[in-house]
């Protein structure tokens, strides 16, 4: 028996055997890589895609075309820290720790038992990698970023070390790494170049398992320096406006080589790819190149040009290519859209929604009441999107201003008079959003000094106090 059993079973070996590809029963999705790209300090008006009026931003306008564009997205803040905050940990700046660059106690790391979207990805067994600006943590505190979910981060720790693009150090996973300089600022002496290259290198070492790619790279945030600022540099402007369109087409080329890279290594079609910045740019940026697109404000304000973003995502045969979307965002949103991406759920406590269901072409049923910020800094502001709405407060008990997005997206009528009933629901959601912290004061602005007995005290306007801000040394720090 044992001999026919022998040949029988030769017999079945010379057999086709059907492959799992054959069978008739779908097979599960892969999970998809994911590629968050954040740039810094870069106004909506900077990509042509968007209306750019200085400058082409090809392989950006390709992410655009090959996806969905969202003409009525937010970032996290109007400023780097909480708005990385945000992005990292699901939750709005009423509640997040992170509420501006400072605090009342100074830098405040994130803390250990943080849930993050990095560590939410690693734990569902994606590799975790970040490259460039981390800024909620400097090593030594439980906030450094390979304690938040990153198997690896290389760049930056501290957002003012970030502020040097010839530095003679970069960090990785909290340990020092020398950068020689040669002295003469060449691409091989700037940090951005050995940050791409490393974002490209982890991207390549990992082609063969799952991964979370966080590519926040540090341009154009000043110091706005760069080793050659052509094809700007016959341009009429201040030699940093000429540089800082240059880092502009400097993120463009880099996308492009991450891009290609993606087709090269095979994995583009299973990549999910999304291409935002943290905040509005400078004011600097606005006179000579529109770089909020007319919109009214910049970094650190809460109009529309210090947190309306770009954001463009990307993903073959998952995302119809060419498409726009006017779903209200926000950074909120990535951690609970990774994710449901991924079939894990969302932690408890964030403010976020999923929108994943828009990226596939999808019926949104879960969409915002109304999106929330706050900030510290020049001032404690307040504002709230509501529908076309938009509430701005300056201070606790000023007069709440309204604007009427549709019809005004420049926020130059204030409607609030005509529309009581509006402003009372923008400031009841203020208040419902608004979680007091013990690191931050929210303080009702009044003019500092004293009046002569009987003078009646004049109240500045709100163009009046942050136009007195804008005017002192450096206003782009940070």
């Amino acid at each position: 028996m044992k001999k026919y059993a022998s040949i029988f079973a030769a017999i079945l070996g010379l057999l086709p055997v059907a492959s799992p590809a054959a069978e008739s029963s779908p097979q599960p999705d892969k999970k998809p890589n994911i590629v968050f790209i954040l740039v810094d300090d870069a106004g909506i008006g900077d990509f042509s895609t968007y209306g750019c009026k200085y400058g082409l931003t090809p392989n950006i306008d390709r992410l655009a075309a090959e996806g969905m564009k969202f003409s009525q997205a937010y970032s996290g803040s109007a400023v780097c820290a909480p708005s990385r905050c945000v992005l990292m940990t699901g939750q709005h700046t009423g509640h997040v720790l992170r509420r501006s660059n400072q605090s009342k106690v100074g830098l405040l790391s994130l803390p250990a038992d943080q849930p993050t979207v990095a560590r939410l990805l690693h734990d569902a067994g994606y590799a975790t990698g970040g490259f460039g600006k981390w800024g909620l943590g400097n090593p030594g505190t439980t906030g450094v970023a390979e304690k938040q979910g990153f198997d690896v981060f290389f760049g930056y720790y501290d957002q003012k070390h970030a502020h040097d693009y010839y530095t003679d150090y970069l960090v990785r996973n909290s340990v020092d790494v020398p950068y020689q300089q040669s002295g003469k600022h060449t691409w091989e002496d700037y940090s951005h170049t050995r940050i791409a290259d490393e974002t490209l290198k982890f991207i390549e070492d990992n082609k063969d398992r799952p991964f979370f790619c966080y590519a926040a790279w540090t341009p154009p945030h000043d110091e706005w320096v760069i080793p050659d600022n052509t094809p700007f540099s016959n341009q009429p402007w201040p030699v940093e406006i000429k540089n800082y369109a240059a880092m502009v087409s400097l993120i463009d080329k880099d996308v492009g080589r991450l891009m290609e890279k993606l087709k090269d290594l095979g994995i583009d079609d299973n990549t999910l790819v999304i291409f935002s910045s943290d905040n509005g740019a400078n004011d600097e940026c606005i006179e000579p190149l529109g770089s909020t697109g007319g919109l009214r404000g910049h970094k650190r304000m809460l109009y529309e040009g210090g947190i309306r973003a770009p954001f463009i995502a990307r993903w073959p045969g998952k995302i119809e290519p060419g498409t726009t979307s006017e779903l209200l965002t926000t950074f909120a949103d990535f951690l609970p859209t990774a994710a449901d991406a991924i079939g894990a759920p969302a932690p408890s406590g964030t403010d976020g929604i999923s929108i994943l269901p828009t990226l596939l072409g999808e019926q949104q049923t879960k969409l915002h009441d109304s999106l929330y910020f706050e900030i510290y800094e020049p001032y404690f502001q307040q504002s709230v999107r509501l529908g076309d709405w938009k509430g701005y407060r300056l201070g606790t008990k000023a007069p709440l201003e309204l604007y009427d997005l549709k019809s005004d997206p420049a926020e130059k009528h204030d409607l609030a008079a005509a529309h009581a009933d509006i402003v009372k629901k923008i400031e009841d959601i203020m208040v419902a959003q608004h979680t007091p912290s013990p690191h931050y004061d929210a303080p009702e602005q009044s003019e500092k000094g004293t009046k002569k007995p009987g003078q009646k005290k004049k109240v500045k306007s709100v163009p009046e106090m942050l136009n007195e801000e804008n005017a002192k040394p450096e206003p782009g720090k940070e």
